[in-house]
């Protein structure tokens, strides 16, 4: 099974069985490059100050680039990326599968050079919690992915009984991230490879279960923007603040791509900062000089 099979079926149709869907050329050619140039412009600084970024204006764009495993946020620094959590090819998309009213919570840049390791299977829903399931990823590939170089792999309907699957501490040095989804009822050997031509999205449910390998080198980088969205219909009770009764929780650090803003009588914060995630920290955490 490849990333585009069952063309047939409609776009909702094939994201409702499988929790993904492929845009194909949803982003032009110059669109990607763009963003590519300006990942390497927000870790040297040319962007503003960013913390834990740990080269300077004087690096190279290999050495930038080699340095860096993912940058959260990109979106506070740069116009480019915060027009691109708008994209028209995308939020047209999640409004059908969605709602009229859509609000995004979270943009990251990832590198993944040559040498670098994946990530193990986990649920997205694990750690931005929404209250009616309807956590989507925008997976913007900018470079080709491939099973070479690192792509996405997912296990196909794994996000329908709608069930978050513990975790574990796991030790296979392919993975970057300390903990690992288990228990759950699917095998290795039902997962199938998004492999993705750069300028292609895929949307994935926030339940499914998916990972991606390791860059095993021979076929350059693997650089990708993933941005997250919801239904801004329904409270997000990521990060809660103390004082706050758990059922009124809401993270207001958000951006409204689609629609109105429900809860715009709560207003917007501005609490998380970029900042570059690199490996040998565990993965899932900003570095602390």
């Amino acid at each position: 099974m490849t990333a585009t099979a069952s063309a047939d079926l409609s776009t909702r149709d094939r994201y409702e069985r499988d929790g993904f869907v492929v845009l194909e050329q949803a982003l032009t050619p110059a669109e990607v490059a763009a963003l590519n140039a300006e990942v390497v412009a927000m870790v040297k600084g040319e962007l503003g100050p960013i913390d834990g970024s740990p080269v300077g204006p004087e690096a190279t764009e290999i050495e930038a680039l080699a340095a860096t495993l993912c940058v959260h946020f990109p979106h506070k620094l740069s116009p480019l990326f915060a027009d691109a959590l708008r994209h028209p090819a995308v939020v047209p998309v999640l409004v059908d599968l969605l709602s009229p009213d859509v609000k995004c919570m979270q943009s990251m840049a990832f590198v993944k050079s040559e040498g670098k390791p994946g990530q193990a299977w986990h649920q997205d829903e694990q750690f931005i919690p929404t209250r009616d399931r309807s956590l989507v990823a925008a997976w913007i590939a900018l470079d080709d992915a491939t099973v070479h170089n690192g792509c996405l792999w997912a296990l196909p309907g794994s996000h329908r009984p709608g069930v978050l699957y513990p975790q574990q501490e796991q030790q296979d040095d392919r993975f970057d991230c300390s903990k690992e989804a288990h228990a759950f009822p699917y095998d290795d050997s039902d997962a199938v490879p998004l492999e993705v031509r750069a300028g292609d999205v895929v949307l994935f449910d926030g339940y499914l279960l998916h990972r991606s390998l390791p860059n095993y080198g021979g076929h350059g980088l693997r650089r990708a923007l993933v941005n997250h969205y919801m239904n801004a219909a329904s409270l997000l009770p990521w990060h809660p603040q103390p004082g706050v009764d758990p059922g009124m929780a809401d993270h207001r650090d958000i951006v409204m791509v689609a629609g109105t803003d429900p809860y715009a009588w709560n207003p917007l914060t501005d609490v998380s900062a970029v900042h570059v995630r690199r490996d040998g920290n565990g993965g899932c955490a900003p570095v602390e000089d």
